[in-house]
């Protein structure tokens, strides 16, 4: 992971002096991608691990839905640009839709609205008889706190994992939150790995695009140590989507679908 050292001036408030120090700064850079020579979409991420990213995000824009249909695969990393072979590209209806603003609602039927067409035609209902034990919500989400070493040098970026509830089977972290799940994404699909029976652990604030992203996945369980909003609660209550919020210092609250953790009684 590359990272960069700056030296900056520090002000501590009570003893009133100034300090140069050096400060470990997190890279950002842009990557372009580019399907059978169109341009589809410039991300902004941290420059590392660049193909789990590339996948990943165009999995979750149902612009790739098979990895048997990518015939190559080019990254240029010093120009920040991925290129694809997709087979059956031209005729995918999403990249078509790609980024096309549309407001209808979740399902048919719920109060939660889709804002892009993509996901309104992506987004499904997840439905899977997994559990998870309260103890396991502690210790996973203090793993994930011990893997986040560059958030604890930088302060900058977010983590995210992948769970069967017994241990951490991958982790990312990124600038961007909704970033750390495409990484997760993209490196399932690379690997083949089944997501149905798995949980996703996440440092970040559960906005509804976060949920959307889960949905997209088919991930029953999400587990985050930050806040979810009201659009994101929605959301994950008509698709299905077990959301566990504050998740840390021996507590947490659970919000959405609460039959999937263990001991709770509706």
């Amino acid at each position: 992971m590359e990272n960069k050292i700056t030296r900056s001036i520090f002000f501590k408030r009570k003893e009133e002096e100034f300090l140069i120090k050096e400060d470990v700064i997190v890279e950002e850079k842009a990557l372009t991608l580019y399907a059978n020579d169109s341009e589809i979409a410039t991300v902004v991420c941290s420059p590392w691990e660049l193909e789990y990213m590339s996948y990943g995000f165009l999995f979750s824009e149902g612009i790739l839905r098979d990895i048997d249909d990518v015939e190559d695969f080019y990254l240029d990393e010093e120009k920040g640009q991925a290129f694809l072979e997709i087979k059956g590209f031209e005729e995918n209806p999403s990249g078509r839709l790609f980024m096309k603003r549309v407001v209808n609602t979740c399902c048919g039927r719920s109060r939660a609205s889709f804002y892009y067409s993509n996901d309104a035609l992506l987004a499904k209902t997840v439905d899977s008889k997994i559990q998870i034990k309260d103890v396991q919500v502690f210790t996973l989400m203090e793993e994930l706190e011990e893997q986040a070493v560059l958030f604890k040098e930088t302060g900058g970026v977010h983590s995210a994992a992948l769970t069967d509830g017994k241990e951490i089977l991958s982790f990312h972290q990124d600038i961007g939150r909704h970033n750390t799940l495409d990484r997760i994404l993209g490196q399932a699909k690379l690997e083949k790995t089944s997501l149905e029976d798995k949980m996703i652990l996440f440092s970040g604030r559960v906005a509804s695009e976060i949920v959307l992203k889960i949905s997209k996945m088919g991930i029953p369980i999400l587990i985050s140590r930050s806040a979810p909003s009201s659009l994101a609660l929605d959301l994950a209550e008509d698709l299905g989507i077990t959301v566990i919020g504050f998740a840390r210092e021996n507590r947490f609250s659970v919000y959405t679908h609460p039959e999937r953790v263990e001991g709770i009684d509706e």
